[in-house]
């Protein structure tokens, strides 16, 4: 198997494979690269090691040096020029009366291309713009509209939790949430409560969603007759986490039962099922956060 070498080209981001060229690398030196942006200066996230040519999009492109003092300090300045074209782009964009938000810039490593991201709540035309930006910074200009989570992602924030957004902190990549996931977990079906600050669906709603998934399959359905020790009743709630069925008698009562304790028919074949057996219909999942693009590609 070949030999290749993790690189991500953010804190955040996800890594991609590169040919080591016989460099002797180790996890966070600092690497020149060749990608479809130009170079860029990266950061080896997995050291060299076997990897499977499944894994690989061929050809490997090698790295072209491990970074010098002198590429630092170009990289730094990079970052000086990418903040203070946001404020000229910001003014360009006022004066072409453009529907657009800017939200960050970057310059390739070797400033052959100057990209800027920005959310727009439709298509804009800005072809007018980006040859106004060609002009002004004499390079090739690459101007990327990006949806509300990308821009959450780029900007930080403080989630509903009171901590650090795990899309800024974590999180590679987004996955689509569903309002199936906050069904599954017994939440007040308002999206309200369970959105994030980029005002789409929190992606947290994906962490426990497998295991509560799991736990009902060996519950029965809310509103399903079940079997107690008391006698047949109506299943009124649930409880997932210490499953726990809370059922209904026919003069009112409500008493708690572990799920072990009770017997309940599923409905999908007719055969009488103990605790641990499959009872949920299953529900075709409506995807309401639909997956974006991939905006950090570089192969």
């Amino acid at each position: 198997m070949p030999i290749a070498v993790g690189v991500a080209f953010k804190r955040v981001a996800r890594s991609y494979w590169f040919d080591p060229a016989g460099y002797e690398l180790r996890e966070w030196d600092k690497v020149i690269v060749e990608t479809t942006r130009g170079q860029e200066l990266g950061t080896v996230r997995i050291p060299p090691r076997e990897v499977g040519e499944e894994d690989l999009q061929a050809p490997l492109k090698p790295i072209l040096r491990p970074a010098t003092p002198e590429d630092l300090q170009q990289y730094k300045e990079n970052l000086y020029m990418a903040k203070e074209a946001i404020g000229i782009c910001k003014e360009k964009i006022a004066k072409h009366g453009l529907p657009m938000k800017l939200v960050h810039s970057e310059y390739a490593f070797d400033r052959s291309q100057l990209t800027f991201y920005f959310v727009a709540e439709n298509r804009v035309d800005f072809r007018e713009l980006v040859r106004d930006l060609a002009a002004t910074f004499r390079t090739r200009i690459l101007l990327m509209q990006i949806g509300p989570r990308d821009q959450a992602k780029a900007m930080g924030g403080i989630g509903p939790c009171g901590l650090t957004l795990c899309c800024s902190t974590f999180l590679k990549e987004f996955t689509p949430i569903s309002m199936k996931m906050a069904k599954d977990q017994s939440l007040f079906l308002n999206p309200v409560k369970f959105s994030g600050v980029c005002g789409k669906l929190m992606c947290c709603l994906q962490y426990e969603h497998d295991m509560y998934k799991e736990a009902r399959t060996r519950l029965p359905r809310i509103g399903q007759m079940v079997t107690t020790p008391r006698g047949e009743g109506r299943v009124n709630d649930l409880n997932i986490l210490k499953e726990e069925v809370i059922v209904e008698f026919s003069d009112g009562a409500l008493t708690a039962y572990p799920a072990s304790q009770l017997q309940w028919e599923q409905q999908a074949t007719g055969c009488a099922c103990a605790a641990g057996a499959a009872s949920e219909a299953v529900e075709e999942e409506v995807v309401v956060d639909e997956e974006v693009p991939d905006t950090d590609a570089y192969l």
